[in-house]
């Protein structure tokens, strides 16, 4: 299994409706809820963010890749979720 990083800010309605799908998702399969993810406050930590290639949140890494930037779907977030497990 490999370890996601979330990149968000506490703003960003995006990012808020990802995490409703994330949570959605987990309650589907609960597969979805041994996936490690670090979420990254990029207003918080913004060394951190620095490090990462991306410009719009929501941003997820899988594993160092990204794999999505920007305005999410459920569709999308279940990816993530499921490139997580393989």
């Amino acid at each position: 299994m490999k370890s996601v990083l979330m990149f968000m800010m506490p703003t960003c309605p995006y990012c808020q409706q990802a995490f409703n799908w994330m949570d959605e998702l987990k309650k589907e399969n609960s597969k979805f809820s041994d996936v490690e993810m670090k979420i990254i406050d990029e207003t918080v930590h913004p060394d951190i963010a620095d490090r990462y290639d991306y410009y719009y949140v929501p941003t997820y890494y899988v594993d160092g890749v990204k794999v999505h930037e920007g305005v999410a779907s459920k569709e999308i977030v279940k990816n993530v979720y499921e490139t997580a497990l393989k």
